[in-house]
């Protein structure tokens, strides 16, 4: 049986919460106490010149995948870490979308391929 979690509760930037994990199936796994992801900082991939030709994969927020699923498509796409993957994922399901890769135009529209592949509308924009 595929168990989906859902978040009872709120969280902000900066500050620990306690929040009630439940699955939809009425199963609690407990209160926990969590700090917020933090901030990540990624390497430029290019020669820093701004408007020097980068484009963005942005994914958005859908009623269908899991947590789970996302982390994991997002690592296979892009290489980035579980912590990494973890965070976009929460900023995804938070905000509606987040910038979850940035290169050069052929990379970011394989990224975004990859991605897109479960179910996870992307969009690839040039950077402003």
């Amino acid at each position: 049986m595929r168990r989906v979690l859902r978040f009872a509760g709120g969280m902000l930037r900066g500050c620990v919460h306690t929040l009630d994990f439940r699955f939809e199936d009425g199963g609690s796994t407990g209160m926990g106490t969590v700090a917020p992801p933090k901030e990540i900082v990624r390497p430029r991939t290019d020669d820093g010149d701004v408007g020097s030709g980068a484009w963005l994969v942005t994914a958005y927020n859908n009623d269908y995948n899991t947590f789970d699923q996302v982390i994991e498509i997002l690592q296979v796409a892009t290489g980035c870490t579980r912590e990494e993957a973890e965070i976009e994922t929460w900023e995804i399901h938070h905000f509606g979308s987040c910038v979850v890769h940035r290169s050069s135009k052929s990379e970011c529209e394989r990224v975004a391929s990859i991605i897109s592949s479960i179910g996870v509308r992307t969009t690839v924009d040039p950077e402003d």
